[in-house]
């Protein structure tokens, strides 16, 4: 089985995003709901589309009091060279060290590739997992990660 089970709760993390500040699930509890999207890899064809489909729908993403994080195991370095490159005006937190610690927590890491799988997660104001998608194909449908926020925001 990959991922989390739905219902469980999510765990907590603290990563750095491409600022260099640390960024904590727990700083979301009781305040907003979180979508956490996995993606295996700056500036590759896929994630950059998919990237550039959360940077032009985030307002309505986060219209219902919720959060977008996405997580990959970049350098804190090279996802701020990715954001200013794509406009991404959104949270790109490296899971780099200790390397897919995170994407492991929540059974998203792929061993092979060194990089986690293309999944996403919406974790609900209490921090419990409400639904997950994963996919080693094509990009997420973010209709449904829309649908989804606004079920558990």
């Amino acid at each position: 089985m990959t991922g989390l089970e739905i219902g469980s709760v999510a765990p907590d993390f603290t990563l750095r995003d491409q600022f260099g500040q640390d960024v904590s699930l727990a700083a979301y509890r009781g305040e907003k709901a979180v979508a956490l999207v996995f993606y295996p890899y700056a500036f590759s064809g896929v994630c950059t589309g998919e990237m550039a489909g959360l940077r032009d729908r985030l307002a309505e993403l986060m219209t219902f009091g919720s959060e977008v994080l996405a997580i990959s195991c970049d350098p804190v370095y090279s996802l701020r060279a990715f954001a200013d490159a794509d406009g991404l005006n959104f949270p790109l937190l490296s899971d780099f060290w200790p390397h897919g610690e995170v994407s492991r927590a929540y059974g998203v890491f792929n061993e092979d590739r060194g990089a986690p799988r293309r999944s996403s997660y919406v974790v609900d104001r209490d921090g419990v997992v409400r639904w997950s998608v994963h996919s080693d194909g094509p990009a997420r449908d973010l209709d449904e990660h829309v649908r989804q926020l606004q079920k558990y925001a």
